[in-house]
């Protein structure tokens, strides 16, 4: 997100009145989709704001790891990870659109009961949940480490001197007390679902300064401000980009990928708002992330090396802490981050009352009990997790794979009739391949 959860996507109304629809794109990824049933909706939006609304849904904190994982698999190796991620996902996705076609169905864990009765629907809801977790936790640890450091440059220190009020523990506390705990008690959502468009915004502001800094950061990295926050020792004085690294952190390279990928639950209600529903949205907006990660990473890397941090940002502290452009971008990300924690939160507040409260009406003790609870878990996990990787790798090798890959594989392969593809079609024996 940002990987802007959809906060609707766990109670959508529901048309039980069907149509065809042939409006397809013809690429790789669709050329066996034959005319599928979907709600009868009048949908309204265009192609190009549906995959404006798709890519914010993509887009989330797996950008800031992206340069780190680059550092850990090498130039090439990390590029061809990245195209088969995108694939697959891409081609998920197509699994997607055609189970919900098939029996009319426009929320991912409605599939899931539709595939596997309640047993699939609460498996659905708990892997969105805990995902949505891992991306709070990401954005809470995005404001643990930069928001010192915009306190720091305001205040002109050139390091951060041990003050309370420049301790990322101490900071996430209170801004999810004073900013995220009362946005997160509202009823409806009403204008913070426009930071979606703003988040992007933000992101796209990120990647052209890593763009510019990469012609103004010498290498090897001045040696001044090695005490700058969480800096190491270690300094690349080769500045020589690697096709191929193999080390202890290449592990979480596949991870960040997954994670920075996952939009599968937001396609179902973006799709059927389309004037015309075709795969194309899906292909585009996957095709316009990967152009953007691939840009990230690569400038990111070749401005570090092997000295990038898990979190790419921060690790421009090590350069200049008072620099105003980076300063600019740290404060963009804080405001767009702290303004999708509440966001984030409402979809997991509905699967849990799904779950644990499912024929219950509205009461304000649950709601606000529901929402007190999960910031409070959420900042403590994050106070006790060392680095953003972390999250990224937990979240990342379950979840992620799980919303990506496998949920939509198995859907696949039990929605669709018999019929209509015998498990020994090759469609399915492709998705079992795949799913494998």
């Amino acid at each position: 997100m940002w990987r802007l959860r959809s906060p609707y996507s766990l109670s959508i109304p529901i048309n039980p009145a069907y149509v065809k629809d042939s409006h397809l794109c013809s690429s790789p990824l669709n050329n066996t989709f034959s005319p599928v049933l979907l709600f009868q909706f009048e949908g309204k939006t265009s192609f190009g704001m549906s995959v404006f609304n798709l890519s914010n849904a993509i887009m989330g904190s797996g950008i800031l790891g992206l340069a780190f994982g680059m550092a850990n698999t090498g130039v090439v190796l990390f590029v061809v990870l990245l195209c088969c991620i995108a694939v697959m996902s891409a081609y998920s996705i197509h699994l997607l659109l055609k189970s919900a076609g098939v029996v009319g169905i426009r929320a991912y864990e409605q599939l899931g009961n539709r595939a596997f009765g309640q047993p699939g629907k609460m498996l659905a809801a708990c892997v969105i949940t805990i995902h949505n977790i891992g991306a709070m936790s990401t954005y809470l640890y995005i404001v643990k480490s930069e928001l010192p450091l915009v306190i720091q440059a305001f205040l002109g220190k050139q390091v951060i001197t041990g003050e309370w009020f420049l301790n990322g523990n101490y900071l996430i506390i209170i801004v999810s007390a004073l900013v995220i705990f009362p946005l997160a008690l509202m009823r409806h959502l009403g204008y913070l679902g426009y930071t979606s468009g703003f988040s992007l915004t933000c992101m796209m502001f990120f990647l052209l300064s890593v763009i510019y800094k990469k012609f103004n950061i010498p290498c090897p990295l001045p040696g001044h401000n090695t005490t700058a926050p969480n800096s190491t020792s270690h300094v690349n004085v080769t500045c020589e980009a690697q096709p191929f690294t193999v080390n202890s952190e290449t592990a979480y390279t596949i991870p960040i990928l997954a994670f920075a990928f996952v939009c599968h639950p937001e396609v179902l209600p973006i799709y059927t708002e389309l004037r015309k529903r075709m795969q194309c949205v899906a292909n585009v907006s996957i095709l316009a992330m990967f152009v953007m990660y691939l840009l990230t990473a690569i400038f990111g890397y070749l401005t570090f090396y092997t000295a990038v941090e898990a979190e790419l940002l921060h690790t421009y502290s090590k350069v200049d802490s008072l620099d105003i452009l980076i300063l600019c971008v740290r404060l963009a990300v804080l405001v767009a981050v702290t303004l999708t924690v509440p966001v984030v939160l409402f979809p997991i507040r509905k699967a849990l009352l799904q779950i644990f409260f499912p024929d219950k009406p509205f009461h304000w003790v649950r709601h606000i009990t529901i929402a007190l609870s999960l910031i409070i878990s959420v900042d403590l996990l994050v106070i006790c997790v060392p680095s953003i990787k972390d999250i990224f790798g937990v979240i990342g090798a379950t979840s992620a794979p799980s919303l990506i890959f496998i949920l939509p594989a198995i859907f696949y392969i039990r929605i669709v009739p018999e019929e209509q593809e015998s498990l020994k079609s090759r469609p399915k024996i492709q998705v079992q391949g795949s799913d494998v």
